[in-house]
């Protein structure tokens, strides 16, 4: 029996927890240091999950618990952990870790060297240019005002992309990450690159260092309102298989972008073991990558996880074994949504401690699961703890059976100043 240490606290934690206890391979799911939702997991397999209270920061205490607890295997959830080097101590120790290491989650944690990658091995990309003077970057934007989007190299906890509509909200822009850094060290060197139109389609794969095996193709809403308006956040919603990517263009980009990358970084001297997110833009000229991300996306994962049949341990440990190019993948034929319900004011200020009603409600509904995110548990019960505060999913036949049931599971549920977007997969019904 396998016994697992999974670092994280969101959406996307909450499905891998409750994927890998649906293994009868595995007997504990140790969540590090998780949420509301794996304190106390809905369904048969909850039991097996339990929260350990060390944040994602902590190596040092997470190293210590995966050794003395005999952890068999720890699989990193966010960004943050594979930045600070968390792949590269374990594997020196002999531990088993799934994720890339330091250097190659760069194609994540540094957009700038991400570009320079896709320009080395013809990946189609936009067009770009990298600066860490503030008057270069604002003399480009005035030579080259288009409009363009400005993004901070580094980690921005995915609100790090500005889309500028004007030159003069373009200066500001440009000012608040490389003067008043808004987004700290992120923020020391930006990429500005040429707006690209289109549908936007993020398709992931798992890797083992050698091969590249691709997962269905998902969509997520970015913009904090309907119609695409106002801030970037994480994601309001998602919804898998998106429609706009067909299988044989999938195929070919699984070939040409996530396997090709694959290779770039082993022929490097990085090789990239984990998940692969490209994020692309269906422009008229044909997919180009916005970036690459180098872990599950959120809230992609509640959307994509659903859809799996083969045992996810299974497939984490062909990669380990570099055994993924003779792994058979299942997938279910139908489609996967996902509705976010935020706490007001998000991804600016916010409210935390509101008590939550109607999550087991919503979770007892056919096909529905509501994953936490930003909750915790108090003595009165369940409450929001966070911005993104639950991912209400739908699994259907179709996209629009899937987002019937989204909808109608997130409807049940309550708390003060709860905010979702209403049109996730609106051109789809």
């Amino acid at each position: 029996m396998t016994t697992i240490l999974l670092l994280g606290s969101g959406g996307r934690e909450h499905a891998l927890a409750l994927s890998f206890a649906r293994s009868n391979r595995v007997d504990r799911v140790y969540v590090a240091p998780g949420n509301g939702g794996t304190a106390q997991a809905a369904g048969a397999f909850g039991s097996k999950i339990a929260n350990v209270a060390i944040p994602v920061t902590d190596l040092d205490a997470l190293f210590d618990f995966a050794r003395n607890q005999s952890v068999d295997l720890t699989f990193v959830g966010p960004e943050a952990p594979l930045a600070a080097g968390c792949v590269n101590r374990w594997q020196d120790a002999g531990m088993a870790i799934f994720g890339p290491t330091q250097l190659a989650a760069q194609l994540e944690t540094s957009k700038a060297f991400s570009k320079a990658f896709m320009k080395r091995w013809d990946i189609p990309t936009a067009a770009s240019a990298e600066f860490t003077d503030y008057d270069a970057a604002r003399a480009y934007l005035d030579a080259h005002w288009g409009p363009l989007v400005i993004k901070a190299s580094g980690l921005a906890a995915g609100k790090g992309v500005l889309l500028p509509e004007t030159l003069e909200e373009a200066h500001d822009g440009l000012r608040k990450i490389m003067v008043d850094a808004a987004f700290g060290d992120a923020g020391d060197e930006v990429v500005i690159e040429e707006r690209l139109v289109g549908e936007e389609v993020s398709l992931l794969a798992f890797c083992d260092g050698v091969t590249a095996k691709v997962m269905p193709s998902a969509r997520d809403h970015k913009r904090v309102f309907e119609g695409d308006r106002g801030p970037n956040t994480g994601g309001m919603g998602a919804y898998a298989p998106s429609p706009a990517l067909d299988a044989a263009t999938a195929a070919a980009f699984e070939a040409s972008v996530l396997q090709r990358t694959v290779e770039g970084m082993a022929a490097e001297g990085n090789p990239y073991l984990g998940i692969l997110y490209a994020g692309l833009m269906l422009t008229p000229d044909g997919p180009r990558v916005l970036e690459f991300n180098c872990r599950f996306g959120d809230p992609e994962t509640q959307v994509i996880l659903p859809l799996l049949r083969t045992d996810l341990l299974d497939i984490v440990e062909s990669c380990l074994g570099q055994r993924l190019n003779a792994t058979e993948i299942d997938w279910h034929p139908g489609a996967a949504a996902t509705v976010v319900m935020a706490s007001g004011g998000y991804p600016g200020a916010y409210q935390k401690g509101e008590a939550i009603a109607g999550v087991d409600d919503a979770d007892a509904l056919d096909s529905v699961v509501v994953y936490h995110a930003g909750t915790k548990r108090d003595a009165a019960g369940l409450v929001t703890n966070g911005g993104r505060v639950l991912a209400v999913t739908g699994v259907g036949d179709d996209l629009t059976g899937a987002l019937e049931r989204a909808y109608a599971g997130a409807t049940l549920i309550a708390f003060e100043g709860a905010h979702l977007r209403k049109d996730v997969g609106q051109h789809l019904r």
